[in-house]
């Protein structure tokens, strides 16, 4: 019989207990006293058969509502999307899944190369000069740039955008609290960044401002203003953009961004509810030797042949802990390959028409529900996202639309209590008409 891990026998255990020198299990834990030893039995089910409890399992994951079965109207940051099959076949060779950090470039060549190319396309849609290997997703990368911009600036205060999505905002507090960093939200005004509010609370003090790009409501944020407001105050400007968005709006790098981030989870990642993802970091030319993470660099060797190395390692493996730009990053290699795999195989035009089918079909879905008598609550240019007012709570709503085959928008009143009723709702370039029709008569129905 197949087994997919192989079992211990009874000899096996007492061979292994030969070689330690003890004659018993209970030997190995004679040096912890008697009374404090667990001696009863653990609450778990009986051991079943491999046949037997893979079944269990398949019946308990047929009880989730996934997206291969069920039309997702759900984003808030984590989105469906259209996965070229070349993603998985690529990622799924044995040389990349089971690939570490690439320490020997003499043999990891293939992943040295998959790296540079993710920093090289992601450079080119940020409009930044340079990126990153990859950092964990795009909550942490957000992070890191306010840690980079206080370290840069010397300052010790960070504006963030309360368009920004809320747990971006609670990442970066938690690693703000143990640089003693401040962290102040600037408020929003008809769903994008209030300026005026902005420039009021802006100063001297300030290390950086943050925005989000189109924001967590789909509205696209005019970060022109934003960034000289910053910049007028000698404080770094940080964007957090959708990369997908990036294939039809004006790249951040072109816009005055000092340090664009993000997650390159709409690239060829599957939601996999909610991780793991894969964070890029760009930054300008002046701002490089401050990277969190890795650069993977383009070289010759001595016969003259192109090869691709490691060139700037400022992690605390690397160098002295104090000295790090960052203590707790590191390079997500396998899905950046996946998110490069996806890139490639759409290409320049097929990124853009994939952008393009995402602002068509979600307004589309915005006047459908217009139609159909909903509150649709901000006006703006927006991508992928709308907010729609309803009559009922959401979670509600939604409970009735999984009834349906329908996986609903998010509950933007479990983050703001101002917006109760409201649903942040995701139209990304997969949905079809005839589903968009079908989910606002659904929603018609159940919010009446």
């Amino acid at each position: 019989m197949k087994h997919r891990y192989l079992p211990m026998t009874e000899q096996d255990k007492q061979e292994m207990l030969d070689v330690i020198g003890v004659s018993s299990i209970d030997a190995l834990f004679e040096d912890i006293p008697e009374q404090v030893r667990f001696k009863g039995m653990y609450d778990i089910k009986p051991a079943k058969s491999e046949a037997a409890l893979m079944k269990e399992l398949a019946q308990m994951a047929a009880k989730n509502k996934d997206t291969a079965a069920n039309v997702s109207f759900l984003g808030a940051g984590v989105y469906n999307h259209y996965k070229p099959i070349i993603v998985d076949h690529v990622i799924s060779r044995s040389e990349f899944y089971t690939a570490y950090t690439p320490y020997q470039p003499e043999i990891s060549q293939g992943e040295l190369q998959a790296i540079f190319e993710f920093q090289t396309m992601i450079a080119e849609l940020t409009g930044m000069d340079l990126a990153n290997s990859s950092l964990y997703d795009g909550g942490t990368a957000l992070a890191e740039a306010g840690m980079l911009a206080a370290g840069h600036t010397r300052r010790k205060k960070i504006i963030i955008s309360e368009t920004v999505h809320p747990e971006y905002r609670d990442v970066v507090r938690t690693y703000a609290h143990g640089q003693s960093i401040e962290v102040v939200v600037a408020p929003q005004k008809n769903g994008v960044t209030d300026v005026q509010a902005l420039e009021e609370m802006i100063d001297d003090t300030t290390a950086a401002v943050m925005v989000q790009y189109p924001n967590f409501f789909g509205q696209v944020e005019d970060i022109k203003t934003i960034g000289e407001v910053a910049h007028a105050n000698k404080a770094l400007f940080v964007v957090s953009a959708n990369p997908l968005a990036l294939g039809i709006l004006t790249p951040p790098g072109k816009l005055g961004a000092d340090i664009t981030v993000g997650d390159a989870q709409p690239f060829g990642i599957a939601e996999s509810f909610g991780g793991p993802h894969c964070g890029y970091f760009a930054v300008t030319k002046k701002l490089m030797r401050k990277v969190p993470g890795r650069l993977v660099g383009e070289t010759i060797d001595e016969e003259g042949r192109r090869g691709y190395v490691l060139t700037l390692q400022a992690r605390e493996q690397h160098i002295r802990r104090d000295k790090a730009t960052s203590n707790i990053c590191s390079n997500q290699a396998l899905l950046a390959l996946a998110a490069s795999v996806a890139m490639t195989a759409l290409g320049k035009e097929g990124v853009r028409e994939m952008a393009t089918q995402n602002i068509v079909k979600t307004r589309y879905a915005k006047e459908a529900f217009e139609k159909a008598g909903f509150e649709v609550a901000y006006q703006g240019a927006h991508f992928n996202e709308i907010v729609v007012k309803a009559q009922k709570d959401i979670t509600t709503i939604n409970k009735g639309l999984i009834e349906k085959g329908i996986i609903g928008g998010f509950d933007l009143g479990r983050v703001d209590e101002k917006l109760q009723n409201h649903a942040l709702i995701a139209v990304t370039e997969i949905r079809t008409k005839e589903e968009i029709d079908a989910f606002v008569a659904e929603m018609g129905a159940l919010h009446a």
